[in-house]
């Protein structure tokens, strides 16, 4: 009866398909070779000769996680070059990674004091880490000055040229020159327009459309060189790179991604695609070069070289040196690494990433690149204190965060949905220059399209004071009535220009929220931090304008008579951008605490911690309601990563036997087993099959489980023994048991691998709910987990699987039913209405795929549950 439950409740359900298994590493079964056959045997002689006490074996009976005080492979006289790597897009095995780490550490701490030399390795290998995070932070620092210096002055060679120094851009161009107007600081003698240049003159119709064109042609060459550059030599370096940092961190494999090729080509074609004008920033990309950095230094030193965990670990420092010279915020980039990005963050991490955070930052304040003595452009401090009737205006900008964080979330992955499916993703340049030519055309006019995409962040940030000549700025005094600017006494009255650049601001803001839908994913690096916190930054400025005329006008309102009195200076236009800019990114990412904290580096107070606070948390929870994922996470599930996010909650009742395969429509299991193949039968089921692993029982008649072989070290395995080994024949027997079996004499000599068999796989029983199965991969990180019954194997879950479950979970309803009821319909309870202990099948029997559960046996099946269940009191 066992058997034929297991096929009607969902044993051998047909397989959910919603992710591609190209690039898959997690389908570890085989569909061919031994068909299981579970029929019982004794437990006396499981092992054959394993189980002696001098056998360094542990093995597990059904009973959940399975713990072993042995290390995970045995060590070889001569280790397997090449056991224990990982090939492209397959997922690392952290249980194992860190096992090597351990060994590797009891050897180095017990030769140290064997010699001065080997004390010496071991004061080398524990300062790597702390090395590789020095070198990370400084190339990190370094390449962000040359990418914001470089990107400053391509951005300005859209308009004009210097003509004293071609190298300076035009803020610098401008700085030795005796002859600028408070009014018109930016225009001298030797910065000259391309209308100048090529007509010889400054003004009119004519200059207009020749700047127009030059504006064009320039932001048209530019996005055209980096698409090309990325298309032919490193087409990993498109994009934001933090959602595959995401996949990478958390133990997936993508050869090249972060390769010196891709450094190379991401930090040219930065400098391009933000000099283009398209609607994107650097900060995202510049995560991706500090962790190129970081990969390239840890090949310097073997710890990190030889372990994909270890690796990860400076990936995670890299990452937050990343954020730290993109925002001058290092606090906020180590959080950004913790919060964020980083799946695995021990302690020694979060030092090591707050050690390279503060190098990355040292090195580029070093450089000064915006010559402000700042580790970005739009620093910004204010002076003038918050009240708290501005809670109000300050939640409505965290709803309009939120609001907009997820309307873009939907748009931008609908529209990379359809761009991978029809043939206009097949034409990436075309589509850069389509994006990049409409973006020129539509910016030109507006002078808050028209300039740089962090200039204008600046010009939103910054209150109005004496020094300020920005049209934003253009207020008329209160005290004579003449036109003046602002100065520190107090709100003031605005112009027609101010009114001017509200409907700019305005048109600039639908401008943005367009075009950064259809610029982010586009073939060239393309940051979402910077359009999203612009897109913030003019809602917020123009909240903050409104809100100081209302105080202006109406000083006399019970809103404000209490605390803004007349001629003071009681609403700062600048602070409402800045909180408009954290929560518009806050609803894109769905960050919190790190962004916080990186908005509050940016001012340097902390009288704005509150505001921040509620504007960010406001965003988040509008944003939620419409759906928990970040645009991150939209983009790992879009390209199919497999990625288990920590966020996402699973509530529902299934077991592991409904998520293990085999199903019913898929191969049965093929497993090898410990003592009786041959090396011919071995190389069958590898190369007629596709899967990664299989697991390793002791017989045929026994089905208990042993362990687990990877397909990789398998082949490995079999390719080094026979160049190395005399006598290996296709005849040669194949072990996995510490000694031999008894053979003939004249037979071939064996094969023993029993160096590359995981003997301590993690085991699940069928009755586990998945729910736990979820957090066992979650937090530790596995590939896959073998589902049992009583020590015998039934089948095996793996990352894709659940993946797929939880895909296939979104897309149906579950019916509210008790999760007990499964356990009362499988087994009744322990005892029946006479108090003795009710016997039951403790074997399981897996029902062949080409066998259908017939009409006779689930009425068989009922039957027997009605006649368990009348004779229990319940």
């Amino acid at each position: 009866m066992e058997s034929a439950q297991l096929c009607t409740r969902g044993y051998y359900r047909n397989s959910y398909n919603s992710i591609t298994s190209a690039s898959s590493d997690e389908e570890l079964l085989d569909g061919a070779g031994v068909i299981m056959d579970f029929h019982t045997t004794e437990d006396d002689s499981l092992l054959d000769g394993d189980a002696s006490p001098g056998s360094n074996y542990a093995m597990s009976n059904g009973g959940g996680v399975v713990s072993s005080s042995t290390h995970l492979l045995d060590l070889l006289e001569e280790p397997i070059p090449g056991v224990g790597t990982y090939d492209d897009f397959h997922t690392i095995d952290w249980v194992r990674e860190k096992c090597k780490d351990r060994e590797r550490h009891r050897k180095i701490n017990s030769k140290k004091k064997e010699s001065a030399w080997e004390f010496t390795k071991s004061l080398y290998d524990a300062w790597s880490g702390w090395l590789v995070v020095t070198l990370t932070g400084l190339a990190s620092g370094a390449l962000a000055g040359v990418i914001d210096i470089a990107a400053d002055w391509m951005n300005d060679i859209k308009e004009g040229v210097c003509l004293t120094a071609m190298w300076f851009n035009h803020e610098q161009c401008c700085w030795g020159s005796n002859e600028t107007t408070f009014a018109e600081r930016d225009k001298c003698p030797q910065w000259k327009t391309w209308a100048e240049l090529i007509l010889g003159q400054a003004e009119g119709p004519g200059s207009y459309i020749m700047n127009y064109f030059m504006y064009t042609y320039w932001a048209l060459s530019f996005a055209f060189t980096a698409v090309c550059l990325v298309k032919v030599f490193a087409p990993y370096a498109c994009g934001s790179g933090i959602p595959e940092i995401k996949t990478i961190l958390s133990g997936f494999i993508i050869r090249g991604y972060l390769g010196k090729w891709t450094l190379l080509i991401k930090t040219i074609t930065l400098v391009l695609a933000v000099a283009s004008g398209l609607s994107l920033g650097k900060e995202g990309p510049l995560v991706h070069v500090a962790c190129c950095c970081g990969n390239i230094f840890s090949y310097l030193f073997p710890k990190y070289s030889k372990n994909e965990a270890k690796k990860r670990e400076v990936l995670s420092a890299a990452s937050a040196a990343g954020v730290s010279v993109a925002f001058g915020a290092p606090i906020g980039g180590v959080l950004f690494s913790l919060e964020e990005v980083s799946y695995y963050f021990p302690l020694k991490t979060l030092w090591r990433s707050f050690f390279a955070a503060l190098v990355a930052a040292f090195v580029l304040r070093s450089i000064n690149p915006f010559g402000n003595s700042r580790l970005v452009l739009f620093y910004v401090e204010y002076h003038t204190p918050w009240y708290l009737f501005e809670l109000f205006p300050f939640i409505l900008l965290g709803v309009f965060g939120g609001l907009w964080g997820a309307f873009f979330i939907r748009a931008n992955i609908a529209w990379c949905r359809r761009r991978k499916s029809t043939r206009f993703g097949k034409y990436p340049v075309l589509e850069v220059m389509t994006v990049a030519a409409v973006t020129a055309v539509v910016a030109f006019p507006n002078p808050y399209t028209r300039q740089n995409t962090s200039e204008l962040i600046k010009e939103l940030f910054t209150d109005c004071g004496p020094l300020e000549s920005s049209q934003l700025c253009q207020y008329r005094s209160r005290m004579n009535g003449t036109s003046a600017y602002a100065d520190a006494s107090g709100n003031q009255a605005s112009t027609p220009g101010v009114y001017s650049a509200m409907w700019q601001l305005g048109l600039a803001l639908v401008f943005k929220v367009v075009m950064t839908i259809f610029t982010f994913g586009l073939k060239v690096p393309s940051g979402l931090f910077i359009p999203s916190m612009a897109i913030g930054a003019i809602a917020g400025r123009i909240v903050g304008i409104v809100m100081e005329q209302l105080a202006y006008y109406h000083h006399d309102w019970f809103l404000f008579k209490e605390w803004c009195e007349v001629g003071a200076d009681c609403i700062t236009p600048g602070l409402y951008a800045m909180l408009g800019a954290a929560a518009c990114l806050g609803g894109v990412t769905r960050m919190t605490v790190s962004l916080v904290v990186i908005v509050f580096e940016l001012t340097g107070g902390l009288e704005y911690i509150v505001p921040l606070m509620a504007a960010v948390m406001t965003s988040k929870w509008v944003g939620d309601a419409f759906g928990r994922e970040g645009i991150y996470e939209a983009h790992i599930r879009l390209n199919g990563y497999p990625f288990l996010d920590a966020k996402e909650e699973f509530t529902h009742t299934t077991l592991a036997r409904d998520v293990m395969r085999p199903r019913r429509s898929d191969p049965p299991l093929a497993v090898l087993t410990q003592d009786d193949l041959t090396l011919a039968e071995l190389q069958t089921i590898i190369t007629q099959t596709s899967f990664n692993g299989f697991p390793v029982i002791v017989s045929k008649e026994s089905q208990r489980l042993v362990g687990f072989a990877l397909r990789r070290d398998i082949t490995i395995a079999v390719e080094n023994a026979r160049r190395k080994q005399e006598g290996i024949l296709l005849t040669s027997r194949v072990y996995f048991t510490q000694h031999a079996p008894t053979l003939p004499a004249d037979s071939p000599r064996p094969l023993k691998l029993r160096s590359i068999l995981d003997m301590s796989p993690f085991t699940v029983t069928d009755h586990t709910p998945m729910e736990i199965v979820v957090d066992i991969f979650r937090k530790l990180g596995l590939r896959q987990c073998l589902v049992t019954h009583n020590g015998i194997v039934l089948g095996i879950i793996t990352k894709k699987n659940i993946l797929e479950h939880l895909e296939e979970l979104k897309h149906r309803v579950e019916p509210l039913a008790s999760p007990r009821r499964h356990h009362k319909k499988r087994y009744p309870p322990p005892h029946g209405p006479d108090d003795r202990r009710r016997s039951r099948d403790h074997n399981v029997q897996l029902v062949p795929s080409f066998i259908t559960c017939t009409k006779q046996e689930e009425e068989e099946e009922e039957e027997e549950e009605v006649r368990l269940l009348d004779s229990t009191s319940l």
